[in-house]
């Protein structure tokens, strides 16, 4: 399962934004990154204003605009790594302060020099600040969150506030400046030449040193380190430690980080994948223009495509969060990627405007999702000493692959010569923009398939699986594999499942053995008894809320590192007690224990097949079950195994305690050979052979499928299931 609690994830977007913006020192960031991020654009269009004052030169106000964006631009090309090293090496926070004094200082120099050159230099001096700010801004964020299942959603507001909100504020408040004159019926001689230029990049120059002193003295906990730190089930767990930075120097900084990237295959194939997907963007962007005209939709069309390709963007940050409670991270990225390149190439092969505007969305969504994920996987699963370098890498690529394939597009677009030809009785004009959208796509496609093949944690499971929980909006299955022991008495499955988490022990996994919390859990006797609950449903209750918490703190964690964990009477068996005993409603029951285990199921469950009489005879000793009700738990463990075939399988649970444990572990190796890699082999026992659960007794059998399809499938139907055991418990 994903990492977290459940109940985050089943959050809605608004929910998840609020539990993250109620973080104090994340939402002073977020105030920071909006007044930035509004002085960079505000930059961008003061700039070029302030440019066109400065020269009569028709050539250079032409080049004004392509100026003062090469000039922020080409900073990222050469000084983004340094920026990262300075992350990882010094205080975040000072760093970020430095930076916006640095921008300040700039930017409020330009009116005061009053030369264009100094313009460009200035305005490509202030950019390198930004390469320094930007890293350590996004390397310090996920140590400002509670929990690191929060970093998707921080990334969601962060580039919402960059790429939207900040994008209107700048251009209004560009609009409102420069329009306050003639609105207010000013004279043109009342602020000088230069004076409403002027002022607008003076007053840009204040937002940067507002950033700084926001940072100085309202955010302390920018200077925070390895708050969350990463597990080392997830991308570091093959690679060396990074060590201690402080005492490394900048050149050692620079192999240590190429030698992670090298070892680590998460990081590698997330940087190979964004490549591919940054090529395919510049490609899109250098082609737009004429590809849009050879639809023969005019002008018009251009503007189209550009809403079509951020709307589609928009959507696709917006539902990664649902997506990743079903698809993991690493297999969300890569298969974003390859999506996005298979939209690319509907895009090159359409005939018509309509199919391109839905292709151009789906580019638009897909490409989305795959960088939201990247930057997410970035801030959770990257260990904080190497976060700064990595997203500084990160942001490179981005400017030096876009910047590269845009600048090549119109000369590859150039090549080919442009043909009419017709399609449903559309003229359409086929030039080089057709090849160029499908070498990008076909790169991204293929640059996508690498990257999932590098970064798939989790090989020996189909990627088929999660897929249809993706369509079928099931949540995800976890990494390890839960195997559950269920029968009348806790004393029995109680001491088969320790022999079995024994007995498994042998093998390449971790085993966790997991009791019944709902039977012999000393904190649900302590409820019950403190709160003096006595009704039957108020028991069930608490034992839910037990069961909850030894799910969220015992057992997803184990699972999520891909250990094995052995668990009597998980859900299955109280289920049927309860039901039996205290007459509770089995469908109601069902619901609750859906509900306490967010629906995680076993992936095998293993039913001691014991002989009813023999539970009459001893008049229920465990005080579990006696009499008839011990028959009726017997017939709805029975019943519900034979509703789930798939998961189930039934072992017969009379004879010694050393036959039925040869019998369960014999078992559970057939009913997972083959399909669960890492497990232990099949144990020799000396003073009798051991065979099939068939030679031990007749009644030791495996159900259905549990032997032949396994817990890889078993993985993408457990849901489907745990619905045929509630109609089941129903109609019993």
């Amino acid at each position: 399962m994903a990492a977290g609690s459940p109940a985050h994830h089943e959050m809605s977007t608004t929910r998840r934004a609020r539990s993250v913006l109620g973080i104090r020192p994340f939402r002073r960031l977020w105030a920071v990154t909006y007044l930035c991020s509004v002085a960079d654009w505000l930059a961008m269009l003061g700039l070029t204003g302030l440019v066109t004052k400065y020269t009569d030169d028709y050539l250079l106000q032409n080049f004004a605009f392509v100026g003062v964006v090469l000039t922020q631009l080409l900073p990222g090309l050469l000084f983004a790594p340094l920026g990262g090293l300075l992350a990882d090496r010094f205080d975040r926070r000072k760093v970020m302060i430095c930076a916006d004094l640095a921008r300040f200082a700039l930017l409020f120099s330009i009116p005061i020099v009053g030369s264009p050159i100094w313009l460009f230099v200035a305005n490509f001096m202030a950019g390198s600040a930004a390469m320094m700010w930007i890293p350590s801004k996004d390397a310090a964020v996920p140590n400002l969150l509670r929990r690191p299942d929060q970093v998707e959603t921080a990334n969601q507001l962060g580039l919402f506030m960059t790429y939207g909100l900040a994008v209107v504020s700048g251009a209004g408040l560009y609009s409102v400046l420069t329009g306050v004159q003639t609105t207010l019926g000013i004279s043109p001689d009342a602020f000088g030449e230069f004076g409403v230029a002027n002022a607008v990049v003076f007053i840009n120059a204040l937002l940067y040193l507002a950033s700084a002193l926001l940072i100085a003295t309202r955010i302390p906990e920018l200077s925070l380190r390895n708050v969350h730190p990463v597990p080392a089930s997830t991308a570091a767990q093959d690679t060396a430690s990074s060590g201690d930075d402080a005492d490394v120097g900048f050149i050692a900084m620079v192999r240590q980080s190429f030698s992670y990237i090298r070892r680590t295959k998460l990081v590698r194939g997330l940087l190979i994948g964004m490549m591919g997907a940054f090529a395919a963007g510049g490609a899109v962007i250098g082609a737009a223009k004429p590809y849009s005209l050879s639809l023969g939709g005019g002008e018009a069309s251009f503007g189209l495509l550009f809403v079509a390709v951020f709307v589609g963007a928009a959507a696709g940050l917006a539902v990664v969060p649902k997506l990743a409670r079903r698809l993991p991270h690493d297999r969300l990225f890569g298969v974003g990627i390859v999506l996005a390149g298979l939209a690319l190439i509907v895009v090159a092969l359409s005939p018509h405007l309509a199919v391109s505007l839905v292709a151009a969305a789906a580019v638009g969504g897909c490409a989305g999702a795959g960088f939201l994920t990247g930057v997410t996987i970035i801030g959770s699963q990257i260990d904080d000493s190497m976060r700064g370098r990595i997203n500084a890498i990160y942001q490179s690529l981005l400017k030096i692959i876009i910047f590269g394939s845009t600048a090549t597009v119109p000369v590859l677009i150039g090549l080919v010569q442009p043909h009419k030809i017709t399609v449903w009785g559309n003229e359409l004009i086929i030039d080089g923009t057709r090849p160029v959208l499908l070498g990008g796509g076909l790169l991204a496609a293929l640059v996508g398939v690498v990257a999932y093949r590098q970064m798939d944690s989790r090989r020996t499971e189909p990627i088929l699986a999660d897929l249809r929980n993706v369509m079928r909006r099931r949540p995800r299955r976890v990494n390890g594999l839960l195997i559950a022991l269920e029968g009348t008495t806790e004393t029995d499955t109680g001491r088969q499942a320790a022999r079995l988490a024994d007995a498994l022990r042998t093998g390449e996994r971790d085993v966790v053995l997991a009791t019944d919390p709902a039977l012999d859990d000393e904190r649900l006797r302590g409820i019950v008894s403190g709160a003096s609950l006595s009704s039957a449903r108020a028991q069930a209750l608490a034992a839910a809320a037990v069961r909850a918490d030894i799910v969220e703190r015992d057992i997803r964690p184990a699972l999520d590192s891909g250990a094995v964990v052995v668990m009597e009477r998980f859900v299955d068996s109280p289920l049927a007690h309860l039901s039996a005993v205290a007459g509770l409603d089995a469908s109601e029951l069902e619901g609750l224990a859906d509900w306490a285990t967010a629906r995680l199921r076993p992936d095998l469950a293993v039913l001691l097949d014991t002989d009813p009489g023999a539970g009459t005879a001893e008049g229920g000793a465990d005080g579990t079950s006696a009499g008839p009700q011990h028959w009726r738990v017997q017939q709805l463990l029975t019943e519900m195994a034979s509703a789930d075939p798939q998961h189930y399988v039934v072992v017969d649970a009379d004879g010694s305690p050393d036959d039925v444990a040869d019998r369960i572990h014999t078992a559970v190796q057939c009913a997972l050979a083959g399909k669960v890699p890492g497990l232990s082999a099949r144990r020799r026992k000396s003073g009798h052979a051991n065979g099939s659960a068939s030679q031990d007794s007749p009644r030791a059998r495996t159900d259905g499928a549990a032997g032949t399809d396994g817990a890889a499938e078993a993985q993408a139907t457990d849901e489907t299931g745990a619905d045929e055991r509630a109609t089941q418990g129903t109609a019993s």
